[in-house]
């Protein structure tokens, strides 16, 4: 039992050491941004995917391929179009003659054969294109001319979205909401930070990033994940986090009742167990506290909720609520 401790305490600590690599070496390209980068590496090394929110400029793209090549993954990027297919990102079959001179078909695959794709600006593409990622982000597979693709793992869909409010936008259906880990907002830059982005990328040729991570080694991270300790009481805070954003539950509170017209679904609370491991371990602890939990909910449950007429009619910002309901929640009971 000792020695099992002792083994799991050097990982951790390994663990730690890599998570914060990661995020040095992206804070070498990308300025500021440090809530956006620690949330993108949390969801990467716990296999969920994220999606990101800004206006265009705010280095969204450049975000993740340099994510791609800190962590030496296979890449591809697709831009989404009002024209884009579904065909032209899983893959499509063409006719081909062999040597024997007959002709066959053969499949053609598309750039959803990767490990890490970056969707970008996904909610410009109709839903039928939107909906060619579903299966992809939930199995890790792909089923095209009637047979099933495994894909190589780790693999991620990291997209970004520009706010729906923009012209030649599509809302992201709730299903495809859901299978996004976390939601992350991009917030403008400050002075400072502006200052430094043009002295970077237009006064010098700013510093580049190297490797810290690769495939393997993120699957052995995620391993280390599955054996950090999550006591009763967190779980159950979870649990009850969830679902206090259901309007109809017992634990919801009057703004919740009020304003919301349905909560988080189950994966939230799946999400935040994986979050709250990775918290955890990127703090040298190997067991999961309450405010691990806390920690990355607005980024795991803001999306998805919706809320209704009254809550958009007033305009509700779903963050601060998901932040009220963080805070009023009892750890427990």
């Amino acid at each position: 039992m000792g020695d099992d401790k002792d083994q799991l305490t050097g990982e951790a600590r390994q663990f730690q050491q890599d998570f914060e690599q990661v995020r040095e070496q992206i804070g070498r390209v990308i300025v500021g941004q440090e809530r956006v980068v620690e949330s993108v590496v949390t969801a990467v090394l716990c296999g969920g995917n994220v999606l990101l929110e800004s206006v265009p400029g705010l280095g969204k793209t450049e975000l993740v391929k340099a994510l791609a090549r800190v962590l030496e993954l296979d890449f591809k990027r697709i831009q989404f179009t009002p024209d884009l297919m579904p065909a032209d990102i899983i893959g499509t079959n063409i006719m081909t003659q062999g040597p024997d001179g007959m002709y066959q078909f053969e499949f053609r695959e598309g750039p959803l054969f990767t490990q890490l794709l970056l969707a970008d600006e996904i909610n410009r593409a109709t839903p039928k294109t939107q909906a060619a990622l579903l299966e992809t982000m939930q199995e890790g597979s792909v089923t095209a001319a009637g047979k099933t693709f495994q894909l190589t793992q780790p693999f991620f869909v990291l997209a970004t979205q520009n706010p729906i409010e923009q012209e030649g936008t599509y809302p992201l259906p709730e299903a495809q909401l859901d299978r996004f880990m976390f939601k992350v907002s991009v917030p403008f830059l400050n002075r400072d930070e502006l200052n430094e982005v043009v002295k970077r990328t237009i006064l010098s040729t700013g510093p580049e990033d190297n490797k810290v991570l690769d495939g393997p080694r993120i699957l052995a991270m995620r391993e280390i994940l599955q054996r950090v300790v999550v006591a009763d009481p967190m779980r159950d805070f979870a649990v009850r986090l969830v679902l206090a954003t259901h309007p109809e539950a017992e634990e919801s509170g009057d703004q919740v009742k009020q304003f919301v017209r349905w909560g988080a679904s189950p994966r939230a609370t799946q999400a935040l167990i994986r979050a709250a491991r990775v918290r955890a371990l990127a703090c040298g602890r190997e067991h999961v506290a309450f405010e691990d939990v806390r920690y990355y909910a607005r980024e795991v449950i803001g999306h998805r909720m919706l809320l209704n007429y009254d809550g958009q009619a007033e305009n509700l910002n779903i963050g601060e609520l998901v932040d009220g309901i963080v805070t009023s929640l009892p750890e427990t009971v």
